[in-house]
């Protein structure tokens, strides 16, 4: 490693070139802080051909790494277990914003709300807005497909990714682009975003960029059930209504977040409250209101209230998006999962994931992507409590096999890294999972980009000659 490390120093310089245990330990944990994995050093390359520099002198060495944006995934997959860390934060340039064209080209350590703020004065913006969107950045998402509130009508990373120029694990530079009528072709982009680092590097990404809507309503209806807000969800969507977002809390975050300095005027004696928000052309926009106001009273909403102006808007929106930081304050550790049900099942799933909860005497925090049922249960505990980390992975693992068994999946934005590897093989046949094996030979045989992650080792011949490399 001394020799590997004096290697990648001449590239990036000895300043973006880490080896000692303390300055690798802010790089040993994601956002789950329950899972520790320290990196044999991290490399920061500053430039394209910085990073393209480093990815052959790792091939060249025969190293592992893993590709780590801003560090804010759920499921593990920005960890390097003893193999080099490859952190691409500091490539955060937008290098260019066609108005006309409504796409941006921008370098993967790009923070995500950063973009949208660049594109405001050209009356745009970036649809995908994951909770973590002041932090989390452009490569980041398009690893893991991310989400956020707004996907229900906007779509997710996916859906507005339009081209990447991606440096394979053997150094070799590429570039895709979305098919189209014009250039019909298999899609490698598609299969490279939601890859999860397993299938090489982008070292810039074009997407499409939104007009800002015309008119915006958002509205918080409370509920004295979390079962009629549930029904809420699913009326309003059979209504034929599409929301921007629309998103439910149930009684635990509310009381976490009105705790916090993220309050946003929750009613904190509710069981659940929805956040819905409209959006478009202001002519037919207040029907859609209206019938929100209307079906939500129908299934029992006790109060509906609209954000009288763009603070208000701003302050309920705060609440949802820092609801996992609020719930910080319960506890030094915070499980959350992600997994995907049909939106018919929610009030059976929160009724049965609640025995759960009390079964095993740990508290579920729900926060959740109501309206395309993405559910994420958060589970507050301390790390260092064995009997109660015992029983936080009891509970989850129940809760994870309840969503299996009603159709759902596993993940709906947060990726399956090293966190739900043991749920591929509930989720997927023998030859899917083949399948995805061999898809990834295709764009990395050696294993090299991410290794151990997402498919389980025994299903794909593993890359082992990395000394301590865990796959």
């Amino acid at each position: 490693m001394p020799e590997l490390a004096t290697t990648l120093s001449h590239i990036v310089g000895t300043r973006y070139c880490l080896t000692r245990a303390t300055e690798l330990l802010a790089y040993a944990t994601d956002a789950l802080p329950g899972n520790r994995r320290r990196p044999r050093l991290a490399v920061m390359p500053g430039t394209r051909d910085e990073t393209v520099a480093v990815v052959r002198a790792l091939y060249a060495a025969g190293m592992p790494f893993v590709p780590r944006g801003a560090g804010t995934g759920l499921s593990g997959g920005a960890l390097a277990d003893n193999v080099v860390l490859l952190g691409l934060q500091r490539l955060r340039q937008i290098i260019t914003i066609d108005p006309e064209s409504r796409t941006a080209t921008v370098e993967p350590g790009v923070v995500n709300a950063a973009l949208s703020k660049a594109a405001l004065p050209f009356g745009l913006h970036y649809a995908p807005d994951p909770s973590s969107q002041t932090a989390c950045t452009i490569g980041g998402n398009l690893a893991e497909n991310a989400g956020g509130p707004h996907c229900l009508k906007y779509g997710v990373t996916l859906n507005h990714v339009l081209a990447a120029t991606v440096v394979l694990p053997n150094g070799e530079i590429v570039s895709l682009t979305a098919p189209s009528e014009e250039t019909p072709a298999y899609d490698l982009l598609g299969a490279f975003v939601g890859s999860e680092g397993c299938f090489g590097v982008a070292i810039d990404i074009t997407v499409r960029l939104t007009p800002n809507p015309e008119h915006v309503h958002t509205m918080l209806a409370d509920f004295s059930s979390i079962d009629d807000a549930a029904r809420a969800t699913s009326a309003i969507i059979a209504a034929g209504i599409l929301p921007a977002a629309l998103e439910l809390m149930d009684a635990a975050t509310i009381q976490a977040v009105e705790s916090s300095i993220y309050a946003a005027g929750y009613p904190i004696d509710a069981a659940a409250v929805l956040l819905v928000e409209v959006d478009g052309a202001a002519d037919g926009l207040d029907d859609d209101v209206e019938a929100v106001v209307r079906i939500c009273r129908a299934c029992g909403a006790r109060m509906v209230r609209s954000a009288s102006d763009a603070i208000e808007r701003g302050r309920l929106w705060q609440g949802r998006k820092k609801a996992f930081g609020a719930m910080g304050r319960l506890a030094p550790h915070l499980a959350v999962q992600d997994a995907v049900v049909p939106r018919s099942q929610l009030a059976p799933i929160l009724a049965r994931m609640a025995e759960i909860g009390t079964r095993h005497n740990v508290r579920i925090c729900n926060v959740f992507h109501a309206g395309d049922g993405n559910l994420h249960p958060n589970i507050p505990y301390d790390a260092g409590n064995a009997d109660e980390s015992a029983r936080v992975h009891a509970a989850m693992s129940e809760i994870m096999e309840l969503c299996i068994s009603v159709g759902g999946t596993i993940t709906g934005e947060h990726g399956v890294g090293s966190d739900k590897l043991a749920y591929m093989e509930r989720m997927f046949p023998g030859d899917s999972l083949d399948a995805m094996c061999r898809l990834r030979d295709a764009f990395d045989p050696e294993r090299r980009a991410n290794p151990g992650k997402v498919v389980p080792s025994h299903r794909c011949k593993e890359w082992h000659a990395a000394p301590g490399a865990h796959t």
